[in-house]
């Protein structure tokens, strides 16, 4: 999902504009995920903004962090991303003896540097070792129904296609594609395309459907796999919106509900229901004539002071999935049961 740019001025006198680098990096690199370019993100920060404390780093980056998640208007994914960071780097500095020479904070420096873009290499990794998990899943002459445009789906998908020692096509796969247009593709294609373009040319079958006609194909789907923004402490997930009624759909008609997501993306978050994410997104927005008029006259003006939190388009919105929907979660780090994730972000924070 594409991120939309807020208020591109760097928090406080920083010259260094954090928000920009993000989005920069997300669009340079296709195959970025939000939390890894919040991570590299921080990474060029601590490069360009030198400190000289200890308490100096942490402060640039808290602001830096905070700054950052109020002018994207979905940080679920990318939160991930900023506070794991910001664990390891406490963790690190918590014991800078080990770093050097007592009170040489370049050396610590240098340390968090090199280690930062060692953090973000094997995070990138972490999409091939989630595919491999996940490839056991996919059975010959099974059909798979997913949507949206998750990353770590297609390179699941296509790792099973590329597989050797049997027929080119053992699987078929059932695409929902969503009724709105791809905002980060300028062709304005439906998000997945790029995914389903990608499995024929490898002679997978594949059938693409809109989202209204989820419940009639579940019935010639084996299982439904799908990608995930975030993770949650609960083991639900956040998603692309129409997830969370394919998993009500799957749970109904008794087919696997499997969400693939790399470890990275675990965020300590802990949703009730649709309407406790942190995310200002319009889907359900009560109109009579007298406010579209209104609205027609009255054209909106920006938040120039930042007070509010910019709204996520209705193209980009998400829903969450709760964990009694979820069969596993297939990460880097094994296949999960929903139950298993507050446990996982346990090991990965402390």
């Amino acid at each position: 999902m594409a991120a939309t740019t807020g208020s591109s001025a760097a928090a406080g006198a920083n010259s260094f504009d954090i928000v920009a680098t993000y989005n920069e990096l997300l669009s340079s690199d296709p195959d970025l995920t939000m939390p890894i370019a919040a991570i590299e993100a921080l990474v060029l920060l601590l490069t360009k903004e030198p400190s000289s404390t200890i308490s100096e780093t942490l402060d640039l980056l808290e602001k830096s962090t905070a700054h950052l998640k109020k002018a994207i208007p979905n940080p679920i994914g990318l939160s991930a991303g900023t506070d794991l960071f910001q664990r390891y780097l406490i963790t690190t500095l918590q014991r800078p003896g080990q770093l050097g020479p007592a009170g040489d904070f370049n050396a610590i420096r240098t340390h968090l540097l090199s280690n930062g873009r060692l953090f973000i290499r094997r995070a990138k990794e972490s999409r091939e070792k989630t595919a491999t998990f996940g490839r056991g899943f996919i059975r010959d002459g099974c059909t798979v129904l997913t949507n949206g445009g998750s990353r770590a789906v297609a390179s699941l998908l296509q790792k099973a296609a590329d597989d050797e020692g049997g027929p080119s096509v053992r699987f078929r796969v059932i695409y929902v594609l969503s009724s709105f247009k791809n905002t980060g593709d300028p062709s304005g294609e439906p998000e997945g395309m790029e995914t389903v373009r990608a499995l024929r040319a490898k002679g997978v079958p594949v059938s693409t459907i809109p989202e209204s006609a989820v419940a009639y194909a579940l019935g010639k789907t084996d299982m439904v796999i799908v990608g995930a923004e975030g993770v949650v402490e609960n083991g639900g997930i956040v998603s692309r919106m129409g997830t969370y009624q394919i998993g009500l759909l799957a749970k109904a008609i008794g087919k696997p509900f499997y969400v693939v997501a790399e470890s990275h993306k675990f965020v300590r978050l802990y949703p009730l229901g649709q309407y406790d994410l942190p995310i200002n997104q319009h889907v359900i927005d009560f109109k009579s004539d007298d406010d579209i008029t209104e609205q027609k006259e009255e054209p909106s003006t920006p938040d120039t002071n930042g007070d509010r939190q910019i709204e996520l388009p209705l193209c980009d919105s998400v829903d969450f999935t709760p964990p009694h929907l979820i069969s596993a979660l297939i990460t880097d780090s094994g296949v999960l049961t929903p139950s298993a994730v507050s446990e996982e972000l346990i090991k990965i924070w402390f």
